[in-house]
């Protein structure tokens, strides 16, 4: 398996600006699977809803959530990225996530015109 990772935005560039080195390293090791295997483990990805998925990261007692899709079962494309502070995925991350969906079809579509 070797997925495509795009990402749409600018969301993901933001969220990876603020992390540090090592923890850049831990995403982009998590990433890695994302891209190269066929079946990822739970502990990585988690399928929120409506084909919204999200990327879980953690390193040094900190987690980290970042969202994506499937586009065309190979393009892998990050939405927004947070620090996980509470037990469940905070509601107004998971809607952020979805109007960034919609944006990311809306252009799609009027490109393709």
């Amino acid at each position: 398996m070797n997925r495509k990772v795009k990402t749409y935005g600018g969301y993901f560039e933001t969220f990876m600006a603020t992390l540090t080195d090592k923890e850049q390293d831990k995403v982009q090791y998590t990433l890695m699977l994302l891209k190269t295997e066929d079946r990822i483990p739970v502990k990585f990805i988690k399928l929120i809803k409506d084909g919204l998925y999200e990327l879980r990261v953690e390193y040094n007692r900190n987690i980290y959530r970042i969202f994506f899709i499937f586009d065309e079962e190979w393009i892998v494309v990050l939405f927004n990225g947070f620090q996980k502070k509470t037990q469940k995925t905070p509601t107004a991350e998971i809607e952020k996530a979805f109007k960034i969906k919609e944006a990311y079809y809306g252009d799609k579509q009027s490109q393709n015109r």
